[in-house]
């Protein structure tokens, strides 16, 4: 077997809507092509004894063991790659159920999808899933020790890519929400919600935090001296550089017992209490040295360790924190009952888990010396040896809340603090003996104000009950009046996209936000390009829903990137489908207009319940789409005898429609009637149908996004086929004495589309520059010669620069054989350079030609033109005087007809 492409999935796709996480390999089954499982010697028998858990698969049997079942009956190794994949994930602890294997048009090759939650740990375990299938074929067996060395590496890609516990919470409670998120690769910040709504966090700071008090709390001694001015309790203490300095520090906090720490320490580290003698006071001075070059000298106060932790200016939860520790069973030695109490799940490294080990360190030993005790001694059963000085989780302590047992006087005085240092988020850390009496009262101290604070020991206690503070937060940054997303308009099709697109976004302006939207030429952010290419795909449209100037997301999406990746949106709030026609045919394994469709179908399906799919009527293919999606239809037609669309009105539909002149919405029993085509540019006087669709389809999903009819009027009178707003599509020059025409076709359907108006231009010649990407099938060139003839007067063949891995003029051969298909008389010559072709058609055109010009690079194409000398880009103006004026206002308004 030979994996012959791997690809990752990140949002809804081709395979699924629900299932973004998908990793997609292309699999060469190479000789066992024709072999089923069952025709292997011992397969069975070495895959059951590699995996057992493997029985828990269901697969098509639909029960119990259903997978094994196939594998004993006979089943093709791209199935049984897809299960082992998935199996090898869910044995290091990443559930994942979904899966696909599917045949390819190439014998043979398979394409074998399943899910990942990790997408360094997906794609690895589809590579360890058949190095194990393919060992069990050739050796019986896959070895032991090579199976545990991928789950340890699984394991390790899992932990390395863990967002760590309180982050983690977030993320959890926002999916719950059904707020957006996405990782910003930039220290750990993660963004919540799209464009000018989102909010930033990096591990529990948002960005209301302010830095004044992160600074302040991130300075021990500053936030004592603030809260001791404020008449808070703290511990008496002071800061020292010096070790001479350490006896007077001791006697200006009131001697014995003392605490000693880094001022700029966190997580315990360095933290040395209860110190009772000179010289632990000089070892743990050394001991907070290493983590910091100021050091904290503090009276010890009697009690337990509390973290209250303070959201928005309210207590959402306290947990007690207990010091890392083991209790006697009687039998076991101090090690063996920290190696027993280490074995618990729940038990990670660092902040991986909801505990975590405990590891020895100085104070540990000092500890069990203080409790009489070594690592090797028995303690009695039920006899507790603590092991930690401090009580921080991230040293292996543990956590009982104590939400519900916080005295209110102690609850005022924490969200009282918060607010003295200036945090939104924060963790208070209380000694007291008694939580649920004032400290005044019991001689309790505020010890720390933290910035950052971890929320793990209130998400998952060790004892208590669990609280959502995530949930806190999520309220403070998105309040039930405050959206966490933009609109998003996501476009498709095989044509018309990038004008659609365009046009679109133009609409959307004069509504006076900001809107940002990718082209084929180009990611754009109000006025402006952000960045040049041929931008549709996911990592552009993140780029917009990343930018936090953004208003309105309208993102053309091509095949090519929902393929690559999946879309860059979980859903959107209207979904544009233009059409579906032949064009990319034999790439990615896409190889009928049926699965094109169903590709395309993804912008359909991924829409909001209460979101539009707006789609073709005049498409079969597209109209269709209405039964796989759950979103409202709304449909646009150029047929206003459609009886698709009328029985869509009658049902309380809304539609755009073509009728008598007009673009008209459709909404019950109303018309709304638009805007004449002739009197809007893009659609050349009216003289291009499919700028009219286009036109309808832009129109429409305005619409249905509350755009009023006179601001879309006003986008449809104010954008022109030109340069600046449509590079490359309908771009009419005139050159004096005759006109040249340059529009990116490259594609049956396309030139279809510029027929329509070429057939129109009735003065002189129509002369057509006609080629077509190197990538296409051989049956495509072939109809562009067949439309080409059909279309122009004269035509030159040209190729583009990049033939794609095609011999160079072969592409143009079949042009030319579609052309004598359809007129062996046809006047056409090949010039495959296609700078010389262009320069040939603009040399031979006569008095009122068209020379129409279907290039690979558009700007080269525009560039020769503009190099002719004085050259006028046409468009065409609307004409307001059809208007009715208002007696009243003196303004120009639309009459809206009841149908």
């Amino acid at each position: 077997m030979r994996i012959l492409k791997i690809q990752t999935l990140r949002g809804p796709n081709y395979w699924s809507i629900r299932r973004h996480k998908l990793i997609v390999m292309r699999l060469d089954l190479e000789n066992i092509a024709e072999t089923p499982s069952n025709e292997i010697p011992g397969f069975y028998e070495g895959l059951v004894e590699a995996l057992p858990s493997l029985e828990a698969h269901y697969c098509s049997p639909g029960c119990r063991g259903g997978f094994l079942m196939r594998v004993r009956e006979g089943t093709m190794m791209g199935h049984v790659v897809e299960h082992v994949a998935l199996e090898l994930q869910e044995l290091t602890g990443m559930r994942c159920g979904f899966g696909r294997t599917r045949e390819t048009a190439t014998p043979g090759v398979y394409q074998v999808v399943f899910e990942y939650l990790n997408e360094e740990a997906g794609r690895y375990a589809g590579r360890a899933a058949v190095r194990l299938c393919q060992s069990i074929i050739e050796r019986g067996r896959y070895p032991k020790a090579e199976l545990e060395q991928d789950l340890q590496d699984l394991k390790d890609y899992w932990r390395d890519a863990a967002l760590g516990p309180s982050t983690e919470a977030i993320v959890k409670e926002a999916e719950k929400r059904g707020i957006p998120w996405m990782q910003l690769g930039a220290r750990f910040l993660i963004q919540l919600g799209y464009g000018v709504n989102q909010k930033r966090m990096q591990a529990t700071m948002s960005d209301n935090t302010g830095i004044l008090g992160v600074e302040l709390a991130c300075d021990k001694e500053a936030t004592k001296r603030i809260l001791f001015s404020a008449g808070v309790p703290v511990p008496r203490g002071t800061v020292i550089n010096f070790l001479d300095d350490l006896e007077d520090a001791i006697e200006y906090v009131g001697g014995y017992p003392i605490v000693i720490k880094p001022l700029d320490g966190n997580h315990g580290r360095g933290i040395t209490i209860d110190i009772r003698t000179w010289d632990e006071a000089e070892t743990a001075y050394d001991a907070a040295k290493q983590i910091s070059r100021s050091i904290i000298v503090e009276r010890y106060h009697l009690g337990q360790d509390h973290r209250v932790l303070v959201v928005d200016g309210k207590v959402v939860a306290v947990a007690e924190r207990v010091p890392a520790h083991v209790i006697g069973d009687g039998r076991s030695t101090v090690a063996e009952l920290i190696e027993e109490i280490n074995k618990d799940p729940n038990r990670g490294d660092g902040h991986d888990n909801v505990l975590t080990r405990i590891e020895l360190d100085r104070t540990s030993y000092q500890l069990l010396e203080k409790q009489g005790l070594t690592i090797n001694s028995v303690p009695d059963e039920g006899e507790v040896c603590y092991l930690k000085a401090t009580a921080n989780l991230s040293t292996g302590g543990v956590a009982v809340d104590r939400t519900d047992q916080i005295h209110p006087e102690n609850l005022w005085l924490a969200q009282r603090i918060v607010k003295i240092i200036g945090l939104d988020i924060a963790g208070i850390d209380i000694v007291t003996t008694d939580i649920s009496r004032p400290l005044r009262e019991v001689d309790g101290v505020i010890v720390e104000v933290n910035a950052a604070p971890g929320f793990r020991m209130h998400v998952a206690p060790s004892k208590g009950v669990p609280r959502n503070v995530a949930g806190a937060v999520m309220d403070m940054l998105f309040p039930s009046d405050k959206p966490s997303r933009i609109p998003v308009l996501s476009v498709t099709g095989t044509n018309g996209k990038t004008t659609t697109t365009r046009l679109l976004a133009h609409i959307f302006k004069q509504t006076g936000k900001v809107i940002g939207y990718t082209t084929t030429d180009g990611t754009y952010i109000g006025n402006f390009m952000v960045e040049p290419g041929d931008n549709t795909g996911p990592q552009s449209a993140r780029l917009i829903l990343q930018d936090p100037t953004v208003e309105v997301a309208v993102l053309e999406t091509a095949r090519g990137g929902i393929l690559r990746s999946g879309v860059a949106f979980d859903s959107a709030n209207v979904g544009v489908v233009l059409n579906v026609a032949s064009d990319h045919l034999g790439i990615g394994d896409i190889d009928t207009i049926d699965q094109l469709a169903h590709l395309k179908s993804v912008v359909a399906e991924a829409v909001f319940p209460d979101g539009y799919a707006v789609l073709n009527a005049d498409d079969p293919r597209v109209a269709a789409m209405a039964q796989r999606t759950k979103a409202n239809i709304a449909y646009f037609t150029m047929n206003p005898n459609s009886e698709l669309v009328r029985q869509h009105i009658q049902k309380g539909g809304v539609a755009a429609v073509y009728e008598r002149g007009c673009l008209s919405i459709l909404k019950g029993d109303w018309t709304h009637r638009i805007e004449r085509a002739e009197n809007i540019p893009l659609t050349m006087g009216g003289r291009a149908p499919f700028m009219i669709a286009n036109a309808l389809a832009a129109s429409l999903a305005a619409f249905v996004q509350n755009v009023s009819i006179e601001q879309i009027r006003l986008g449809l009178n104010t954008f022109r086929a030109s340069v600046s707003q449509t590079p490359g599509r309908m771009n009419l020059f005139d050159l004096g004495k005759h006109h040249a025409l340059v529009d990116y076709a490259h594609n049956p359907h396309s030139y279809q589309a510029v027929g329509g108006f070429v057939r129109n231009w009735r003065d002189g010649e129509r002369i057509g520059v006609v080629g077509g990407p190197g990538d296409r099938r051989d049956e495509d060139f072939i109809m562009l010669g067949r439309l080409a003839a059909e279309i122009f007067d004269k035509i030159i063949v040209k190729e583009d620069d990049d033939t794609r891995g095609r011999r160079r003029g072969s592409a143009a051969d079949l042009i030319a054989q579609g052309i004598e298909e359809v007129n062996r008389n046809c006047n056409y010559q090949t010039i495959l350079d296609e700078t010389t072709a262009v320069n040939t058609a603009l040399d031979m055109a006569t008095e009122k030609s068209l020379v129409v010009i279907l290039p690979e690079s558009v700007n080269r194409a525009i560039g020769l033109i503009k190099a002719r000398g004085i050259v006028k880009e046409e468009s065409y103006e609307p004409n307001t005087g059809t208007n009715q004026v208002d007696s009243r206002t003196g303004k120009n308004y639309k009459v809206v007809n009841s149908r």
